[in-house]
């Protein structure tokens, strides 16, 4: 694996360049897991491994809203230490980090379940999750150039003049997508949907937004059906552009 990385993206190169991207998880472990199971993957002591040497992606928002956050967190957390897994920054994650970090973050939005099976550890657990988490956040990016870039995988979105650059701006898009500045009465951003005036080369993986359904739109593909709604965990399969997904359960109301 070839690796160029800034801090704030980072740039990979595998032989293979052969990936499934995983939507937002939000806490649905029990979806995660069949999902990955369906994906082909296989449990190795505490990784999960492809027999074809493919690699797990998630596009961030692991955590927050579901009833296993702290398991989704652990999965990702091997995955990454062992090398076979990597994440992009989402707003959730980010929140998170902040959180562990002890800034004031609000606890609402999903939060408030996450920090709930926290306080069910121990202190002595609760530490070592707290340092394997900032560890796993601070060694990954807010988005991934791959195969040579082709694909680009982030959480909220990412214009094709932005590729390649960061800035406040810049992270803000990929934490948010395209916002218009005005919130609704529940206080969630009103949103531009960025994707269907893109323009751009690079195949865009994102989530963040709930979509009903996985379309790929302007070389683009939005892979959050919102599973802690009852919607669908998805996994995209790259470079075959196919969609795998299973059944979600409502933990929560969208």
């Amino acid at each position: 694996m070839e690796e160029k990385q800034d801090k704030n993206f980072c740039i990979l190169e595998f032989e293979n360049n052969k990936f499934d991207i995983i939507g937002d998880i939000h806490g649905c472990f029990n979806e995660l897991i069949q999902l990955v199971e369906k994906l082909g993957y296989q449990k190795i002591g505490q990784v999960y491994i492809h027999p074809q040497g493919r690699k797990l992606i998630s596009v961030g928002d692991i955590a927050d809203k579901g009833n296993q956050n702290l398991e989704a967190l652990e999965f990702w957390m091997n995955q990454v230490a062992y090398g076979n897994g990597f994440c992009v920054h989402g707003n959730h994650c980010n929140k998170l980090y902040r959180y562990f970090l002890g800034s004031k973050v609000l606890l609402t939005h999903g939060i408030e379940e996450t920090v709930r099976e926290l306080n069910t550890l121990s202190k002595e657990n609760r530490a070592k999750f707290r340092n394997r988490y900032i560890q796993m956040h601070e060694s990954q990016s807010f988005y991934l150039l791959l195969d040579k870039g082709r694909l680009v995988v982030v959480h909220g979105g990412l214009k094709k003049e932005q590729v390649g650059h960061f800035s406040n701006k810049i992270r803000n898009m990929c934490l948010y997508g395209e916002v218009t500045g005005i919130t609704n009465k529940e206080g969630k951003p009103q949103r531009f949907d960025w994707a269907l005036e893109y323009k751009g080369t690079y195949f865009i993986v994102y989530g963040h937004t709930v979509k009903e359904e996985a379309k790929i739109i302007n070389n683009t593909i939005d892979i959050d059906q919102g599973c802690v709604y009852g919607g669908y965990l998805t996994a995209f399969r790259y470079p075959e552009k196919e969609i795998i997904q299973v059944k979600g359960k409502a933990y929560r109301i969208l």
